[in-house]
């Protein structure tokens, strides 16, 4: 319903965010309201999602499209809900996640806040091989990545996804198309073509 708000962030407490825009303040539920603290009384953009439950309406909010991402495949995994979801994006490890994911690492997952045996396993089964590269963090890039991000090739991967190519074989692709400047047709046409191969 909602993709993101634009406004003033007038208050930050250890559970949420508040952002005024139009005159209303809006409760925001964030991974890590503090990492949003030199933003105060600032104008800020922060992606949404929107839960409707029979006793509340909640906002929960990101830093970046890719965060919110995150969030998105976690709470589609049955026993997983919004709070949880909130709770491991907040350890702001998406790339050791993503790797225990596509690696089946149980213990790993389980080291994660309400994440037990069974849940543990629905992660692996329900999200195998759907990220195709470790999102960014907080807005930024991943402190291991030294490349610029290319958002042509990016989209272009995220398509291919979509066409139901293995995250495992498009991070081989995107790796040998790092550094090259291509419209996210050409990416996606080249890709096709190796992936036939």
């Amino acid at each position: 319903m909602y993709d993101y708000i634009k406004g003033k962030l007038t208050k930050i407490t250890a559970k949420f965010i508040v952002v005024e825009a139009g005159g209303l303040g809006y409760i925001i539920y964030v991974a890590n309201p503090y990492s949003f603290s030199e933003s105060v009384n600032q104008d800020v953009q922060i992606y949404l999602h929107h839960v409707v439950r029979e006793d509340a309406h909640l906002l929960f909010g990101f830093h970046s499209d890719e965060e919110k991402d995150v969030f998105l495949k976690l709470i589609s995994v049955s026993g997983i809900g919004p709070m949880t979801a909130l709770a491991i994006v907040a350890v702001d490890d998406n790339e050791g996640l993503v790797n225990a994911i596509d690696n089946s690492d149980i213990k790993y997952l389980m080291k994660f806040p309400k994440i037990g045996k069974k849940t543990a396993q629905q992660m692996i089964l329900d999200l195998a091989g759907k990220f195709v590269d470790a999102p960014m963090e907080n807005g930024k890039a991943p402190k291991t990545k030294t490349v610029a991000t290319n958002e042509q090739l990016d989209e272009a991967m995220e398509a291919l996804l979509a066409l139901g190519y293995k995250a495992s074989e498009l991070k081989k692709i995107k790796a040998f198309f790092e550094g090259t400047n291509e419209t996210a047709e050409q990416y996606i046409k080249s890709a096709l073509k190796m992936l036939m191969k």
